[in-house]
């Protein structure tokens, strides 16, 4: 891991599906404000590109997840990238972003069991469609990219913990923005003129202050 303090930073939340990766990254998103770019896997490759995940046939998304991911980096965004991520086709894409990322990098990977898995899809009435033996199938027990620092999080940490446990270890709760908004949109410094006593300007994290 790189130090550069200008240089934002990059958090990567890996796990199986239903290990609440997408809760957690969007709860560290909604508590830092701008300046975070909340990238979705799911979201580019299911919506965007249309495409199916495979293991055997090649496929388009790792390459532009990780493009997407590093282009945001070099405007300047801290990064939270979640999704499966599964090594065996984002495996090289993941840890050649890493290395080419001049600030800090953190990965963290869900541990969840399947069982608890279930439980908690049966509970998202959205993902009526995906069988449990469709999930069976995904599930990849301790799927770790194996990079220096990578954290294990175990299922009994619940959401509002997990996400102050990621913004306290990557160093993001206390990071400064870094990207054109909120830093220099008009309408995000005239938000914090309007909300700092005295009508002072004051920034903290993404967040007027």
């Amino acid at each position: 891991m790189t130090t550069n303090g200008n240089a934002p930073t990059l958090v990567i939340i890996r796990g199986n599906s239903g290990s609440g990766k997408s809760t957690v990254a969007r709860e560290i998103r909604r508590r830092y404000g701008r300046g975070v770019a909340l990238i979705e896997q799911d979201y580019l490759r299911r919506e965007v590109l249309r495409e199916h995940g495979s293991d055997s046939s090649p496929t388009v998304a790792p390459g532009f997840i990780t493009t997407v991911s590093g282009a945001a980096l070099e405007a300047g965004y801290h990064v939270v990238l979640e999704g499966i991520l599964h090594t065996g086709q984002y495996g090289t894409p993941l840890r050649e972003l890493i290395a080419g990322h001049p600030g800090p990098s953190y990965v963290f990977w869900m541990d969840v069991g399947f069982d608890e898995t279930l439980r908690r899809h049966a509970g998202r009435p959205d993902l009526a469609h995906v069988t449990p033996e469709m999930m069976r199938a995904w599930y990849a027990e301790l799927d770790l990219l194996g990079v220096p620092g990578e954290q294990v999080v175990d299922e009994t940490s619940n959401v509002e913990d997990t996400a102050a446990m990621i913004l306290h270890d990557s160093g993001l709760g206390e990071a400064a923005a870094l990207s054109p908004c909120p830093l220099v949109c008009r309408r995000c410094v005239e938000r914090r003129e309007e909300a700092a006593p005295g009508g002072e300007a004051g920034m903290t994290g993404g967040r007027p202050s």
